[in-house]
């Protein structure tokens, strides 16, 4: 089975991150990973409620970063880490974080 996170803010700057040879994180150390991610960054919570899903996690983790975490070739191992932790947190193989629409897709 096909496993990949796929990172992008748009053509050209998509940044893909194959899973396949690489060790699942556990979920819950996904969703601590990217707890710690998000205060690290100094996320806000989107919602009025101050409800932080998942999937808000990702996208505001994955906008705080940058691009250049992404990119480049020293930041590679938090890239890869962030990739396993959103594959394992939303349970899904194949995941596509579009940062300028602010949308995932599966």
């Amino acid at each position: 089975m096909r496993s990949q996170v796929t990172v992008s803010w748009g053509e050209p700057s998509i940044y893909r991150f194959d899973l396949e040879e690489v060790q699942p994180m556990p979920h819950e150390l996904a969703r601590s990973w990217l707890d710690e991610q998000f205060t690290f960054f100094g996320c806000e919570p989107i919602r009025l409620t101050g409800k932080v899903l998942t999937a808000d996690k990702i996208l505001g983790v994955a906008q705080a970063a940058g691009e250049e975490r992404f990119r480049d070739p020293s930041h590679r191992a938090w890239a890869l880490a962030f990739a396993r932790a959103t594959s394992a947190a939303l349970a899904k193989p194949v995941v596509t974080v579009d940062i300028p629409t602010q949308t995932l897709g599966y």
